[in-house]
C-alpha cells in the first residue's frame, strides 16, 4: 500500500517548492511534494530556463549578422526558429529529469495532481483521471506560485493574444508583433523576437520602460532598444483589441491621442496572479490579501502547521527568493537557528540585451528614505573589455550613504551584468564599505572593473573617467 504519512508535504515543486522539499529531506524528514504538472514549476519548464535559452539564439544570431564588425565573414545566416524553440524546449526537459533525478537521491515521493488542503493537516491530491487520495503531514508548505494575468479587453486566447508560455512556444515567427507591459517578461521577449526579426512595438502604461529600476537604467535601455529597432511606447494604455482579423488591431491610447496599432500577434506581459484558488485556504481559514497568503518572517500562516513561501506571498515573485524561504521555512521548522531574508537586499536581473541587474536602493529611493548619498557612475564606453567585446552600451551606477559608508544600491546595464550584481549582494551583506571595495584589486580588462571604478567615482577617485 502506498505511504500516505509524511512530515513534510510541499505542494507545488517550483524552485520555491522543490528546494524546501529537498532541503528539509536533507535535513531528516520524509517528505512529499504534489505536481500537476512537470517538476520544476513554471521556473524550469516555462519561466527562467527555456527563456534563458531563447535568448541565447538571439544572442547567438546576432553575433552572425554583426560578424563582420570582429573581421569575420558570414554570409546568410538566418534563425530556424523551429530549432530554436525546439533547443528552448529541450533544454527544459533536460532541467527537469534533473529535478526527478535529485527527488530519487534524496528519496522525495513525488505526488502527481492537483493538491487541496484538507482540515486535520491533510493534502487532497486529484490525480490526472479524477481520483482522490488524501494524505497527512505535519507540516505544509504552499509554494503554488503564479500564472499570467489576463485583462477583460485583451484576454489571452492562445493564439493571436498570447502570454509567455505560448510566447516561447510559437508554431512560427510572427512578422510583427505588440508586446504590452515592459517588466522583466516584456522586455526579455521583445528583445528576443527583436532579435529574431519581427517587428516589435513595447508598449509600457508608465512613463518609462522597466520602471521598478533606476530611472538612468529605464533611459539607457529604451536608448539601446531603438538603436536596434524597437518601437518604445511609454505613458500609453492598450484600451482593445481587436481580433476579428488576421492578425490584432490594438487601440492604443498616448498623450497624443488615440492610436490603432495592426499585429500578427499581441503579447499580453502585465503581471501575474497567484495561484490560491480552490487550495482550500477558505476552507482552513488560511488569511491572504489581494490574492496572496498572509505570512510571518518564517512563512507561518495563521494557521499551525500551514506555511507558503515563493509568488504567494508578499516578497518579490522572482525564482532566487523562493528558494531561500522555502531553506528558511524549513530549517526554522527543524529549530535551527536561522535569520530572516533581508528583502532589500534581493538582487533583480533582467536578461535582455543589454543585460540589467540591481540591488537595493534606486537613487530616488535614497533620497525619499532621508539618505544623503554618494552617486558613482562608470560607462561601458570607459571599459577597455566592453570596447574589445563590441559590447559598449550601458554603464554601473552605485549609491552609498554619504555619512557612513553604506552601500545602498548598485544598479547596472549593459553585457553580462547579470553576473556582475552578486558581488554588490555579498558586500552588502558583509557591510563592506566604498573603500574597502576601491582597495580591493578587481582583474584587468574585465567588465566587473566597471563596479570599482563607480564606487572610485562616488569618492572622486575614479581613474579612467
Amino acid at each position: 500500500m502506498a505511504n500516505t504519512s509524511f512530515d513534510l508535504i510541499v505542494i507545488g515543486s517550483g524552485p520555491g517548492g522543490y528546494v524546501a522539499a529537498i532541503r528539509a529531506s536533507q535535513l531528516g524528514m520524509k517528505v512529499a511534494c504534489v505536481e500537476r504538472e512537470s517538476l520544476g514549476g513554471i521556473c524550469l519548464n516555462w519561466g527562467c530556463i527555456p527563456t534563458k535559452a531563447l535568448l541565447k539564439s538571439a544572442e547567438v544570431y546576432e553575433y552572425t549578422k554583426h560578424a563582420a564588425d570582429y573581421g569575420i565573414k558570414v554570409e546568410g545566416s538566418s534563425p530556424m526558429f523551429d530549432k530554436v524553440i525546439s533547443r528552448s524546449r529541450g533544454v527544459a526537459d533536460g532541467m527537469s529529469k534533473g529535478i526527478q533525478f535529485l527527488f530519487r537521491k534524496n528519496k522525495i515521493e513525488t505526488l502527481e495532481g492537483f493538491g487541496r488542503l484538507k482540515p486535520g493537516k491533510k493534502v487532497e491530491v486529484t490525480d490526472a483521471k479524477g481520483g482522490k487520495t488524501e494524505y497527512t503531514a505535519n507540516h505544509i508548505i504552499l509554494a503554488t506560485g503564479a500564472r499570467a494575468r489576463s485583462l477583460p479587453h485583451m484576454k489571452i486566447d492562445g493564439k493571436k493574444i498570447i502570454g509567455y508560455r505560448e510566447a516561447m512556444n510559437l508554431p512560427e515567427m510572427p512578422k510583427s508583433m505588440i508586446v504590452v507591459g515592459s517588466g522583466a517578461i516584456g522586455t526579455e521577449f521583445a528583445y528576443f523576437y527583436n532579435a529574431m526579426g519581427t517587428q516589435v512595438t513595447l508598449i509600457e502604461y508608465l512613463d518609462r520602460i522597466v520602471p521598478v529600476e533606476d530611472a538612468d537604467v529605464s533611459r539607457q535601455l529604451e536608448k539601446s532598444f531603438k538603436k536596434q529597432g524597437i518601437n518604445v511606447m511609454t505613458s500609453s494604455e492598450v484600451t482593445a483589441v481587436d481580433t476579428a482579423g488576421k492578425g490584432v488591431v490594438a487601440t492604443v491610447k498616448t498623450k497624443k491621442g488615440e492610436e490603432k496599432l495592426s499585429a500578427d500577434i499581441l503579447l499580453s506581459a502585465v503581471g501575474v496572479v497567484f495561484n490560491t484558488e480552490d487550495i482550500g485556504l477558505e476552507q482552513l481559514g488560511v488569511k491572504t490579501e489581494k490574492g496572496r497568503v498572509l505570512v510571518n518572517e518564517w512563512y507561518e500562516t495563521n494557521v499551525k502547521g500551514i506555511y507558503a513561501i515563493g509568488d504567494i506571498t508578499s516578497g518579490p515573485a522572482l525564482a532566487h527568493v523562493a528558494s531561500h524561504e522555502g531553506i528558511i521555512c524549513v530549517e526554522k521548522i527543524k529549530g535551527m537557528h536561522v535569520e530572516p531574508m533581508d528583502y532589500n537586499n534581493i538582487p533583480g536581473c533582467t536578461y535582455c540585451q543589454p543585460e540589467i541587474a540591481s540591488v537595493g536602493y534606486t537613487e530616488a529611493q535614497a533620497k525619499e528614505a532621508g539618505y544623503e548619498i554618494k552617486v558613482g557612475k562608470f560607462p561601458f564606453t570607459a571599459s577597455g573589455k566592453a570596447s574589445a567585446s563590441g559590447k559598449k552600451d550601458g554603464f554601473v551606477k552605485v549609491i552609498f550613504d554619504a555619512k557612513y559608508g553604506e552601500w545602498l544600491g548598485a544598479h547596472m546595464i549593459g553585457a553580462g551584468v547579470t553576473e556582475m550584481i552578486a558581488e554588490a549582494v555579498v558586500a552588502r551583506k558583509l557591510e563592506t564599505t566604498g573603500h574597502e571595495i576601491i582597495k580591493s584589486v578587481h582583474p584587468h580588462p574585465t567588465m566587473s572593473e566597471a563596479v570599482m571604478e563607480a564606487v572610485a567615482d562616488a569618492y572622486d577617485e575614479v581613474i579612467h573617467l
